[in-house]
């Protein structure tokens, strides 16, 4: 390897890591969302191999593997483009991310699209590393919130429709072509008109052009299916397959091998909801969540200190901590304040600053807490003092 990587990367990349308190973190987008038995196991080989044996979903549907070092990030790319799991030019990972529905069936066309897109997309204008598109062309929507800057949905009248964030309404077009042309024209718009300062569709408020009217509404958002999962793709058992979570959005790269292992399985479906969807598994698998009520999945934590060198708190052991306390109200536990974990707001938030807490009520990581300064302790002894969350 002759390319030296980038440290401290906006948006970290395989080819761009970003040091952590816990080594390099290198981020891997798996093509459509998708990946083979052969790759997730060389996935779980390669966390194991190059970094400390843990990989974390994000909610962009991104694989993350940490505890990479210098020695063994060089070693490691070459593993990864050996198996297709990252490309082996380095400026692919500056095209925007394309996020999928996870439902979508070969030749559907939210598939086409994706693949069609794929081909073109080098003519897509360069643009933050933040931004992505999402494919959402099903019978409705079920992507609304994730992280995208441009969306092509089904509109109200079922044909396509692209729609940039920020817009209730987007514009509809004929064809998948005219989908993948229309989103093209404005990511260039979208540059030409200074929307690289602000970095993202919702904060750019210029106007859209007057050749991409936002008209027609997305069609309602589509409910989860008996074969396959759709929107609230609840954890367990399905015609396909098994649906599993990450307990906080992580695991042992040996829970995943043990996922993956059974004959039948045939590939995995990423999604942005730290969930995996695993075509031909059928049964539970320890360290990884299969029961729907698990309140674990009311609660969102970053890795939190020492993983993360922003963090001045460790997020994980409360989040452990607190587990029999959640009952039905969501939590939000994040190292610092940018709340990389959940953009949206929780019921309770808590946010390290200086070693220790501050407790956020209904609100994000950035907005006014109700106590600060908490320890730990405290943080567990207030909340019991409220009762069951």
């Amino acid at each position: 390897m002759s390319i030296s990587p980038l440290i401290k990367g906006w948006c970290p990349g395989a080819w761009r890591p970003m040091e952590t308190g816990d080594g390099w973190l290198v981020r891997v987008r798996p093509p459509l969302g998708q990946l083979s038995k052969a790759q997730v196991l060389a996935l779980c080989d390669a966390a194991e191999t190059y970094g400390n044996g843990l990989i974390e979903l994000t909610s962009r549907a991104n694989i993350q593997l940490r505890g990479v070092s210098e020695a063994t990030w060089p070693p490691l790319m070459e593993f990864l483009t050996a198996h297709e799991l990252v490309s082996a030019d380095p400026t692919s990972e500056q095209q925007p991310q394309c996020l999928l529905a996870p439902s979508w069936q070969a030749g559907d066309e939210t598939h086409q699209l994706a693949c069609l897109l794929q081909a073109r997309g080098s003519e897509l204008a360069v643009m933050p590393s933040k931004v992505g598109i999402a494919i959402d062309a099903g019978e409705g929507p079920v992507l609304g919130d994730t992280s995208a800057d441009f969306r092509v949905e089904r509109s109200t009248e079922g044909g396509l429709l692209v729609r940039a964030e920020g817009h209730a309404c987007g514009t509809p077009v004929g064809s998948i072509e005219a989908a993948v042309e229309h989103l093209i024209r404005l990511t260039h718009w979208f540059v030409e008109s200074g929307g690289n300062d602000v970095g993202r569709m919702r904060q750019h408020k210029v106007p859209l052009p007057a050749w991409s009217p936002a008209k027609m509404r997305s069609a309602s958002a589509c409910v989860s299916a008996g074969e396959m999962p759709g929107a609230a793709l609840a954890l367990g058992k399905y015609q396909a397959g098994m649906v599993y979570g990450l307990p906080f959005g992580r695991a042992a790269a040996a829970a995943l091998r043990a996922a993956v292992t059974p004959v039948a399985v045939s590939y995995v479906r990423v999604t942005p909801w730290r969930r995996l969807w695993v075509k031909g598994a059928s049964g539970p698998v320890e360290g990884l969540i299969s029961d729907n009520r698990d309140t674990r999945l009311l609660m969102d934590a970053c890795p939190g200190a020492p993983y993360c060198a922003q963090a001045s708190v460790a997020t994980q052991p409360l989040a452990r901590r607190l587990v029999p306390e959640v009952k039905r109200h969501s939590v939000h536990i994040s190292g610092c304040a940018k709340g990389c974990a959940r953009r949206s707001s929780a019921d309770v938030c808590l946010v390290g600053q200086a070693g220790r807490f501050n407790l956020i009520v209904k609100g994000d990581a950035q907005s006014t807490p109700v106590k600060t300064g908490l320890t730990e302790t405290e943080v567990v002894e207030y909340l019991e003092s409220l009762g069951a969350l």
